[in-house]
């Protein structure tokens, strides 16, 4: 039996850097989070660590629809911990998906 629900698929991007770049990220890198729990990088590039650590947790539900009264659809930046860098990240839905659960975990 199908069970059918809407995934959006999202882009991470390096919005800026308001302090001195330790992790070798440079405004415009990216990853995306594809079908479900696939992590996507451009060939040749990275993402640190850290920095993907303070988005991971929003990244469950910024993939899902959400009340237009829900605060994480509001808010899409986040902050890498590192308080030298100051590095800030911008989370954007790029694509809706029609997932069926049975074929997930």
């Amino acid at each position: 039996m199908q069970r059918p629900f809407a995934l959006y698929d999202l882009r991470v991007t390096v919005e800026r850097i308001e302090g001195r770049s330790v992790c070798g990220l440079q405004v415009g890198d990216y990853f995306e989070l594809t079908e479900s729990a696939k992590l996507r990088l451009p060939a040749g590039k990275h993402f640190c660590i850290y920095a993907l650590s303070a988005v991971l947790p929003l990244l469950a539900a910024k993939q899902r629809q959400l009340s237009e009264n829900d605060w994480m659809t509001r808010d899409t930046v986040a902050a890498c911990p590192d308080v030298d860098e100051r590095l800030i990240m911008r989370i954007e839905r790029v694509n809706k998906r029609i997932m069926d659960s049975d074929t997930l975990t």
